[in-house]
């Protein structure tokens, strides 16, 4: 069975801009399904596809599984079967020795930065970038399947 171990982190915005980081890749991404037990998302990544079932988040913990599936098929499944298809860039970095990606996203959700870290076990030490600004691995509004539903732009502070 496969598992997602991960941890979130927002973006300071001024810090990351001054960041060497190249020019990432292209992501869209939407959902067939959409709860809080199950969802199954369909994803292109540059010229990739992929579709992708998780569970139910436990902690920072949750069961996933994710198949490569062809091009065309992942954009016919997010054009005719998602309602709202997220839009962002991803970078992928190394610190320390471990990968971060950073999604900056586009479209409904531009001016959200967000940064992601799989790690082997939930009480993994992890050492930030200085562009980290603070934890939000337990705030379900900054998961890609919430804010495919609850736009960053409609957020009210």
């Amino acid at each position: 069975m496969g598992k997602e171990i991960e941890r979130k982190y927002l973006v300071h915005q001024d810090r990351w801009d001054a960041h060497l980081k190249g020019s990432g890749i292209p992501y869209q991404q939407g959902y067939l399904l959409n709860t809080a037990e199950k969802i199954v998302r369909v994803r292109t990544a540059g010229s990739k596809g992929f579709i992708t079932i998780k569970g139910p988040v436990s902690g920072i913990t949750r069961t996933e599984f994710e198949y490569d599936i062809p091009l065309q098929d992942a954009q016919d499944l997010l054009q005719q079967f998602c309602e709202s298809v997220i839009h962002k860039i991803r970078h992928t970095l190394e610190h320390d020795g471990k990968a971060w990606e950073v999604d900056v996203f586009q479209g409904n959700n531009e001016g959200l930065i967000v940064s992601e870290i799989e790690l082997q076990s939930e009480d993994e030490i992890v050492v930030l970038p200085n562009w980290v600004d603070k934890e939000v691995s337990d705030d379900p509004r900054y998961f890609n399947s919430y804010l495919a539903e609850h736009p960053f732009k409609e957020w009210k502070e």
